[in-house]
């Protein structure tokens, strides 16, 4: 699609978000106009007023006086109205904006999130969005305020004069031309300064999460150069779109001063002979500076035109984002059952020519406790994401009781499976609010079981508030032990059909880890569980021991069999027992 066709398409979706708010739009207008309209009468007693002036009938001019004032409060009154409901719309346009690019954020895939940045993101749901908002609750409001303005004007500058008139409408072929010229130019530099913005926030809020790993490597500067050149690249575009404004907007506001001046000297001459009265022209020329504001604000309306799409082309980039992962169109519930994961010949990768999973064919007994190990990059993690529907199969399938995930409603399935994560998100919320975050409705007993079950309960009620305790952004006022008993809590009071464990407890301490396996052997009683985990304490919590390799599965079986059959596993296993010596001799 060529520049000028997508410029418009991006134009015309934008004014598909003013369609539920037409009636205030038209209400908005109107005042808009009846502003404008009342400008064009007030300019008319001006004219009267010179008219009586010059036939000295003073009886006229507290009259023509009072009437000026009493238009000029209407027309105050419609210009309140009008801010009022303008500015409604336009939050209320911003509001459905961003629910609908939040809306879309929280569909998409992992897959897209892997792709992209997170300050990318946020900038195009809040800078981007601003700018949008502007522009559809104000710019186009102005746009026909400045138009009714521009046709009403010119059709009572042709009565008052025809030959001034041609005149001043004589510069229009220029000023269409700047006009186009500044469009045409303006928007491709505008779109990339807002591209930059998001790089500007990108790398603001890399260094803000990623602060403690700033610090621990000395990498202020380093960091502070780098936000730098990102910041220098948006100056110097800014400028760039500076320069344009600077040339373009001077040029459109300059020449509708050379028709005024040409329009004062002819119409000057006029009246020394006779031609045209004093009030004619005192009015033309009063009108014709009514003229001068709005083509003064056709550079700056064009301008905000241009800033709201480049906006609005960043937001419908998300938006327009196919949802990889979504429910199919006759997706059903998944049905009751004990728990039972089939991998068949299942293929996966991340980039589709370099799969991860090559024709993996495993079958998980329900109720059946699964550790999945190999060594660094085997595709555990990747395995097991596939199970609630994280990423989709390239071939193959992954099914639950007989049912094929693909095939299931996403709600339906997720609720039935818990994940534990080795890096657990916690929200800045209380540790109430993060325990049921699956199960909002659950009971204060029931938050406090699953806390039990964790082995949190006891630090929950040594945190100043107990479980009402608000703790910090991702939980940064907690350990990471403390992090991951409540992640763990969290899972289990959705009780789910399935648990996956990726790391559950790397990092905690021997003692609390102790502590929480004792939780886990009740948890996972009855439930078919998926253990990836490279402690050789946390694997003994399995039945079954499957062991993967470059993104196969090698080998199956309990741990006296593997050690001595499987090489893998043999050397995975030495690796942990030379762990254990070399910790146990430091000791």
């Amino acid at each position: 699609m060529t520049e000028a066709p997508r410029y418009r398409t991006t134009f015309l979706r934008l004014l598909g978000f003013l369609r539920p708010y037409t009636w205030s739009m038209i209400v908005s207008v109107l005042l808009a106009v009846g502003q404008q309209a009342a400008g064009l009468i007030g300019i008319f007693l001006t004219g009267s007023v010179a008219a009586a002036l010059v036939h000295h009938e003073r009886h006229r001019l507290p009259w023509l006086v009072a009437e000026i004032l009493a238009l000029g409060a209407v027309r105050a009154l419609m210009m309140s109205g009008r801010r009022l409901i303008a500015g409604k719309q336009a939050l209320d346009v911003e509001l459905d904006m961003r629910t609908a690019v939040y809306a879309k954020l929280v569909r998409l895939s992992f897959g897209f999130y892997d792709r992209h940045q997170t300050g990318q993101l946020m900038s195009r749901a809040t800078v981007d969005l601003q700018g949008v908002r502007f522009f559809l609750g104000y710019g186009l409001i102005f746009f026909f305020q400045h138009v009714f303005t521009v046709v009403g004007v010119g059709f009572v500058v042709f009565l008052i004069s025809w030959k001034l008139a041609l005149i001043a409408v004589a510069i229009s072929p220029a000023l269409i031309a700047v006009a186009y010229r500044y469009s045409h130019v303006s928007h491709p530099l505008l779109r990339e300064v807002q591209q930059k913005m998001a790089d500007v926030a990108t790398v603001a809020e890399e260094n803000i999460v990623g602060v403690h790993v700033v610090k621990a490597f000395a990498q202020e500067d380093e960091q502070q150069r780098k936000f730098e050149r990102s910041s220098e690249e948006v100056f110097q575009l800014s400028v760039q779109a500076n320069r344009q404004r600077a040339f373009y907007i001077p040029m459109l506001s300059f020449l509708p001063l050379l028709a005024q001046a040409a329009v004062l000297l002819v119409g000057g001459r006029m009246v020394a002979n006779g031609s045209l009265s004093v009030a004619s022209f005192v009015r033309f020329n009063l009108y014709l500076a009514m003229l001068i504001m709005p083509l003064r604000a056709l550079g700056m309306w064009i301008g905000q035109a241009q800033r709201a799409t480049a906006s609005g082309e960043r937001i419908f980039q998300v938006i327009d984002e196919p949802e990889e992962i979504h429910d199919a169109p006759d997706a059903r519930p998944l049905a009751p059952g004990p728990g039972r994961v089939t991998f068949g010949g299942t293929t996966f990768g991340y980039d589709p020519d370099r799969p991860v999973l090559h024709e993996i064919e495993l079958e998980l007994d329900p109720g059946k406790v699964v550790a999945l190990i190999g060594h660094t990059g085997a595709g555990k993690t990747t395995l097991a994401s596939l199970v609630p529907r994280f990423y989709d199969v390239q071939s193959g399938s992954v099914a639950i009781d007989g049912q094929d995930v693909r095939t299931l409603a996403l709600a339906s399935l997720r609720r039935e499976i818990g994940v534990i994560a080795q890096d657990p998100f916690l929200f800045s919320a209380t540790v109430r609010e993060n325990i049921a975050f699956g199960r909002p409705e659950a009971s204060a007993e029931e938050v406090q079981r699953a806390a039990e079950l964790a082995q949190a309960h006891e630090f929950i009620a040594a945190l100043p508030d107990g479980y009402d305790t608000v703790i910090g952004e991702r939980g940064i006022t907690l350990s990471g032990g403390q992090r991951q008993r409540i992640a763990i809590a969290r899972a289990l009071l959705v009780d789910p059909r399935i648990l996956i464990l990726d790391d559950a407890t790397a990092s905690v301490d021997a003692t609390t880890e102790a502590k929480i396996r004792e939780g886990l052997r009740e948890a996972m009683r009855g439930r078919t569980t998926i253990i990836i985990a490279h402690r050789l304490s946390t694997i003994a919590l399995a039945d079954e021991i499957v062991v993967l390799e470059d993104g196969r599965v090698v080998a199956r079986g309990r741990h006296d069999d593997l050690a001595t059959t499987n090489d893998v596993y043999r050397e995975i296993y030495e690796h942990g027992l030379l762990d254990r010596v070399f910790t146990e001799g430091v000791a």
